[in-house]
């Protein structure tokens, strides 16, 4: 179990460091992400996170299923539905609001608007800390096999490249909202921590109940294209003209998908 800690550690400290490399630009511009750019991010991440779950999540959950025995779909659709269930229950109870709106979500609070703006941003960091812990468990359970390490870094790294410009999103906006430009980076920064916290977790839990780990991938899944089809794509499709964001979620899901081919 140590060896698949201390992967996970790393791998998510690695994503949890591009969404501070991104926030980190608050210093070098003034201005905020424009309506068009800010589409594009969340594109981008779209399409990155529903490769993710279909090719480093769902797949794996069936192979291991199987591989004992037990219908592939079972766990894969039990699992999904679950972690489905896990992010609504926290998009209805942790109170939210999204870029661009100017109301909140979830239970009422009095929350200042920024922290309200990171809380929107944290809330789906969560699957992506577990996505990645998750496969570098699995790597660590087949005794470090090669292709489940590359597999598990390609699926790092993907999602790392996604955080970059997430963590800009969230920290220049802050700045926009009349916050410094430390505290907005700091904040932005932050909003990627409960990643190597959730990678962790799962981590411990997976080693705990080793037979549930199908279960586990695909409850990361259902938790990341719950978070892709409540809050990405509709936000990378508001305004007039969606062929950015569309163009983005389409060049997400091929990056995230040759990442996992190529490396995998």
């Amino acid at each position: 179990m140590t060896r698949s800690l201390l992967w996970a550690a790393g791998a998510t400290g690695f994503t949890f460091l591009m969404t501070t490399l991104g926030a980190s630009l608050v210093f070098l511009f003034r201005k905020k992400v424009s309506g068009s750019v800010q589409r594009i991010f969340l594109g981008f991440a779209a399409g990155v996170m529903t490769a993710a779950s279909v090719f480093s999540l769902l797949l794996p959950a069936m192979e291991e299923a199987e591989a004992t025995g037990v219908p592939g779909w079972i766990p894969a659709a039990g699992g999904f539905l679950l972690g489905m269930g896990f992010l609504l229950l926290l998009d209805v109870l942790l109170p939210h609001l999204h870029l661009g709106s100017s109301q909140p979500e979830g239970l009422h609070s009095s929350f200042h608007r920024t922290t309200l703006l990171v809380f929107a941003v944290t809330l789906h960091n969560i699957p992506e800390g577990m996505a990645v812990g998750l496969t570098f468990a699995l790597a660590a359970q087949h005794s470090g096999e090669w292709s489940d390490l590359s597999a598990a870094a390609a699926l790092a790294l993907g999602i790392g490249i996604q955080n970059f410009p997430e963590g800009a999103a969230i920290s220049l906006p802050l700045r926009q909202e009349g916050m410094g430009r430390r505290k907005a980076f700091l904040w932005g920064s932050m909003s990627g921590v409960v990643e190597p916290i959730f990678g962790i977790l799962v981590v411990l839990l997976a080693a705990w109940i080793q037979p549930a780990m199908p279960w586990l991938l695909s409850f990361a899944a259902g938790a990341m294209l719950y978070v892709v089809v409540e809050e990405l794509i509709p936000e990378a499709h508001l305004g007039e003209h969606s062929n950015a964001g569309t163009l983005a979620v389409m060049g997400g899901f091929l990056l995230m998908m040759v990442l996992d081919v190529a490396l995998g």
